[in-house]
């Protein structure tokens, strides 16, 4: 086997072997409901309704099709298994690591140096966040596509083969539609121009020239991308120049660099969320401190390019392909954010290691010197890496070293209170989403968790008055406006509460929720008719959602209204939510069992009942004695009847 077969099976392995824990990890609650656990789209693997959403939703604030595709792929062959999809992502990061390494070898046929760039890139810390968090698959797929584009590029250039021009620009439009922020990828094979293909030779129109459906590409991605995270109550991640005011932008922008540079350095104390500093002091301080080091490397550059101008390439690789994330545009509220390194540390890697390579060589240094220094300072990243990697166990353990290591995180207080509240650690989830009111009293999701919380913890008028602030932040939102109607109506305001469900509905026709509410009021004011008609609603604009199915195969199985009660339709629509859920939802097996009984099959019911019940028992769940209640009147041949009007206090189970 030759030696960069050798090295690059040796890197593909070694980061292999670094990152397999992750398939020890689980999904965590910081995107991966919205891009796989929650995305009913995405769950149902590839399916051409799925496909064609990929291609025209902006969800998530982003679009990027392939990344959805990728992540239908994932499901429609692992369903949610954490593992597997933790897996997928390390494959492409061992791929990727090897195509850099390739690509490079390609370009300057330095071995060595080319080695040392590949492992910094496969081992650095800070590229941790990019592999090990599931909802990051679009920065490994991208890169991916980067790669085999500038491979194509690079095939071009040398050997004028016009084919490998079409590849690459293929491979480009496909990296974009994984992640927009490789529109800076036309100014990277200028770069790759200068050095090591010195082509600048030739006319520099013609290179610009040759570029231009490239640049096409960047501007159609860019304008895109805009527009989908400018939706303000959908996507509305860009935050307006009010909220984040331009001087401050500039502040954070220019100390986000420094931040970086110093993290590629000395990398400790990284976490999943760094805050926007609330002071403007502190940013004054950081931002001159980051402005005077990156005004000395610049200069350093400057001298010395015209015999070193791998420095200039690095250089501006770095400062480059970070500035579709470095704060300009401000998306999000995050100051900075690990991932963010990801293709543009290569450009520092390589000034470093082509930097190295010609020290040694100038004065003549012993090889085995460098040889050990790079040895120790890859064990030292690996170590870093595998430390880093116990944070991505669960969403608490990543929220706590968020806490740990950051101050004012109000967005990690958020997290860390979901966490908690999805482990049913109720009043610890309280105080964390209080720390964050705090911290953020204008952020809208903040009293919206409240409000949810405060409701479940039985204190429905304290929850009020938190959806009234989450409704006067962000009026457009139809979320808001039906967690609202949902209070009114337990506390018997009926008029109030279908007022804001039709305000929801107005607000977004094809949201489900607000006709599903809107149904389960009318139910309580003994409008059953009418209440049965928005079930209906609700079940055209959602079809495949179990939670909706499996209540109104309750309502249908057990309502006491004979004119209502429909047995046979409860239990079309209780199986397939059954179905749906893999018979895992003790809900819904409730909610089959009373559709079985109520069409007469108490065999099944009694069956699918204590499964229910088991399954409940084993969740820890709360509240089940309707439950067990049910499961008697079924071993006694009799179905389960309750009325809905709001005067009724049967107990029972719901979604």
């Amino acid at each position: 086997m030759s030696r960069p077969r050798l090295i690059a099976l040796l890197l593909a392995l070694t980061t292999l072997l670094a990152y397999l824990p992750v398939v020890h990890d689980g999904f965590v609650d910081f995107d991966d409901q919205d891009y796989v656990t929650d995305n009913t789209v995405v769950k149902n693997g590839l399916t051409w309704a799925g496909i064609k959403w990929a291609f025209t939703t902006g969800h998530a604030a982003n679009w990027h099709p392939l990344t959805w595709l990728s992540h239908m792929t994932d499901c429609e062959l692992f369903g949610l298994n954490p593992g597997a999809h933790h897996f997928v992502n390390v494959l492409f990061h061992v791929a990727n690591v090897v195509l850099l390494f390739v690509l490079l070898l390609r370009l300057t046929g330095a071995l060595w140096p080319c080695a040392f760039i590949a492992a910094l890139f496969a081992w650095h810390p800070l590229h941790v966040e990019s592999v090990a968090w599931i909802s990051e698959r679009k920065d490994v797929l991208s890169t991916f596509f980067a790669f085999v584009t500038l491979l194509s590029y690079a095939r071009y250039a040398k050997e004028n083969c016009r084919r490998s021009f079409w590849f690459a620009l293929i491979f480009f439009a496909l990296g974009l539609m994984g992640k927009p922020m490789l529109v800076t990828l036309p100014f990277v094979m200028l770069l790759l121009d200068y050095w090591p293909l010195q082509r600048f030779n030739v006319s520099t129109i013609r290179l610009l020239v040759e570029k231009i459906p490239f640049f096409l590409l960047t501007v159609i991605s860019c304008v895109v991308t805009f527009l989908v995270q400018s939706q303000q109550g959908k996507g509305g991640a860009v935050a307006s120049l009010v909220m984040v005011p331009l001087h401050y932008r500039f502040y954070n922008t220019v100390a986000a660099y420094g931040h970086y540079l110093l993290n590629m350095v000395w990398p400790v104390n990284l976490c999943v969320i760094y805050p926007l500093p609330g002071y403007l002091s502190w940013m004054h301080a950081t931002a001159a401190s980051s402005a005077a080091v990156l005004l000395l490397i610049s200069w350093l550059v400057a001298r010395g390019c015209r015999r070193r101008p791998y420095l200039a390439v690095g250089w501006l690789w770095f400062l480059g392909t970070l500035i579709p994330v470095i704060g300009l545009v401000q998306v999000g509220s995050a100051a900075l954010a690990d991932r963010y390194t990801y293709f543009p540390l290569i450009g520092i890697f390589i000034a470093i290691a082509f930097g190295a390579a010609d020290l040694v060589n100038r004065f003549q240094i012993p090889k085995i010197i460098p040889a050990v220094a790079g040895i120790l300072i890859l064990m030292a990243c690996l170590a870093l890496t595998e430390n880093q990697l116990r944070y991505w166990r669960d969403s608490e353990t990543l929220f706590t070293r968020a806490l740990a290591v950051t101050e004012d995180n109000n967005a990690a207080h958020v997290n860390l209170g979901v966490a908690l509240e999805q482990k049913g650690e109720l009043h610890r989830a309280l105080a964390e989403y209080l720390v964050a009111e705090q911290l953020a009293p204008e952020l809208y999701h903040i009293h919206n968790n409240l409000g949810n919380l405060l409701d479940t913890l039985g204190h429905p008028e304290a929850a009020l008055a938190e959806y009234r602030k989450a409704v006067l932040l962000n009026p457009g939102l139809p979320a808001l406006h039906d967690g609202m109607g949902t209070v009114l109506a337990e506390l018997g305001r009926f008029s109030e509460a279908m007022a804001e469900f039709t305000n929801a509905a107005q607000l977004d026709p094809a949201y489900p929720w607000p006709h599903f509410e809107m149904a389960k009021t009318l139910l309580k004011q003994g409008h059953d008719a009418e209440g049965i008609d928005q079930f209906r609603e609700a079940l055209r604009l959602d079809p495949e959602n179990f939670q909706i199915l499996a209540y109104i195969a309750h309502v249908l199985a057990a309502e006491e209204n004979p004119k209502i009660r429909d047995g046979r339709t409860a239990l079309v629509l209780a199986v397939k939510a059954n179905t749906l859920t893999g018979g895992a939802q003790p809900y819904v097996l409730d909610a089959l069992g009373m559709a079985c009984a109520a069409t007469g099959d108490f065999t099944n019911a009694i069956d699918v009942t204590q499964k229910a019940l088991d399954l409940a028992n084993a969740a820890k769940m709360k509240k089940l004695e309707p439950i067990r209640q049910r499961l008697e009147l079924y071993k006694k041949d009799k179905p389960w009847r309750e009325s809905f009007l709001a005067t009724n206090n049967a107990a029972a189970i719901h979604p």
